[in-house]
């Protein structure tokens, strides 16, 4: 085993909780599937987000999200990972939390981590869980090291735009993640990720025939996606939210940078991924992907 080899395999693994508005379309599906059974992962568990924005939204999003990770770990039942239902609602102000299982359940896994690890927070949707647990047990801001998959960002002028679908459905609570200082806060921009675009006769062919790959292959066909009219037929979908994912596992592949944040906000240095490498992340998802089928 060469040195490089033995590092990453000996090296600890990442402890995680991801905080996915599953319920909002496929992408979260996908890079959920990616994140179950990943060696380099220690994933503590999967919280439930919500997305009032959404036109198909009902009264309580965060349990739609819930209820769709509980039936993708039915189709996985060899991954135990503890599923938690979050806030259904957004921030009324930025100094009063939205409570939650999920909040709760943030605190208690940070405080938990020996002294000296991290816990990594992946945000897939609105950062209302993440920002209510701060609020909650500010304390636990130094052991925390946040992801976030949100608004569109032009690295060459430093530029922000918020008008994105994840800030939008709880901006108090993003802008609450930027201002709080000495806070870990990493972005996988809308502007980096729009470029993880899986093909649809590829991926129906890559899914298979198998419980989870028809479970797949459902949830593409049946969501009609109310952003666009382009592609009516759905041909080619952006997995945002699997680009945070492959990230992680494979930090190689993905470059980031340390930014200014926007105006708006407390002036401190942020980190902003700038490039990813596609073919390979979209590459190591198929490959994950069969070692998940039995």
């Amino acid at each position: 085993m060469s040195l490089g080899l033995r590092a990453q395999t000996d090296s600890p693994k990442l402890p995680l909780i991801i905080d996915a508005d599953t319920a909002n379309e496929i992408d979260d599906l996908f890079a959920l599937v990616r994140a179950l059974g990943e060696p380099r992962f220690q994933l503590l568990g999967i919280t439930a987000a919500q997305f009032h924005q959404s036109p198909y939204a009902t009264d309580d999003t965060a349990l739609e999200s819930h209820q769709l990770n509980q039936e993708l770990l039915m189709l996985l039942p060899q991954h135990n990972v503890p599923l938690v239902r979050g806030s259904a609602h957004p921030l009324k102000n930025s100094n009063t939390a939205q409570r939650s299982e999920a909040s709760d359940f943030i605190i208690q896994q940070a405080k938990a981590l020996p002294k000296g690890r991290k816990l990594q927070l992946v945000i897939l949707g609105s950062c209302t869980n993440v920002a209510s647990a701060l609020l909650q047990a500010p304390e636990i801001a130094p052991k925390l090291q946040i992801s976030y998959i949100g608004f569109w960002h032009d690295p060459e002028q430093n530029t922000y735009n918020k008008k994105e679908f994840n800030t939008g459905n709880d901006p108090l609570a993003t802008n609450l993640l930027l201002d709080f200082k000495g806070l870990d806060f990493r972005v996988m921009s809308a502007t980096t990720c729009q470029y993880l675009v899986f093909d649809k006769t590829t991926t129906f062919k890559n899914l298979g025939d198998n419980p989870l790959g028809l479970y797949l292959k459902n949830r593409w066909s049946t969501f009609k996606r109310w952003w666009t009219d382009k592609d009516p037929e759905q041909k080619r979908w952006i997995m945002w939210d699997l680009a945070i994912i492959e990230a992680l596992a494979n930090p190689q592949w993905a470059e980031r940078k340390a930014f200014v944040t926007p105006k708006e906000n407390l002036k401190r240095k942020i980190q902003i991924y700038t490039s990813i490498d596609t073919l390979k992340m979209q590459n190591d998802f198929w490959q994950h992907y069969k070692s998940l089928l039995p």
